[in-house]
Formats: structure tokens, sequence, C-alpha cells
């Protein structure tokens, strides 16, 4: 379980990006839960998306395959760090920065 902050700007109509970020990236209708939001898509056998406390972040639950084929394995990371990206509003880099940061307070 992973917690991702939401740049700022873009909390506004969070829950609602959400769902259409899941569907535009992974192309899977998202089903909602009592926390968020789920899919399964590729190489995913569970994709757990909730909006954290006052909307200022998303906690993110993953559970993979391990049997899927390498290229499935790929397309789906590709998928994940583009759906990422949508939400935050944060590039990989710039939230491995403020991961590393958050981390050595």
């Amino acid at each position: 379980m992973q917690e991702y902050p939401i740049k700022r700007g873009l909390t506004r109509d969070l829950e609602t990006r959400v769902v259409f970020e899941l569907k535009n990236c992974f192309g899977a209708e998202p089903e909602k839960t009592a926390k968020g939001y789920r899919i399964q898509a590729g190489a995913l056998k569970r994709l757990d998306v909730n909006v954290g406390a006052g909307g200022k972040s998303v906690i993110i639950d993953t559970e993979s395959d391990i049997s899927a084929a390498d290229e499935v394995i790929l397309d789906t990371n590709k998928r994940f760090r583009k759906f990422l990206d949508a939400i935050t509003g944060f590039s990989t880099k710039e939230r491995v920065k403020r991961a590393k940061s958050t981390a050595g307070e």
C-alpha cells in the first residue's frame, strides 16, 4: 500500500478524475468499493484506489499476477505510471524526489 500526494490545484473533483483515468489508462470499468475503486487489468490481479483524508492524496494497493507474460507486465507497468502521472500531477521523477524528501524527515 502506497500513498501518493496530489499536486496543488488538482485535488478538486479527485474522485471523478480517478474513475476517468482508470478507464482511460487501463481500459477497465472501475468497481465501486467501500473505500474507493477497484479494477483488474493486465498483470494486476487487483488495483485498489482510495482518496486519502482531505482529498489531498490517493492510497493505492495492488496485487500482482506473477504468472503474467513479460510483455503484459511491461505494458501494465507503463499504464500504471501513466495513471499515477495523470492523477497526482507529478512525473515519476518528481514523485521519487518527494518520496525521498519525506523519508528523510
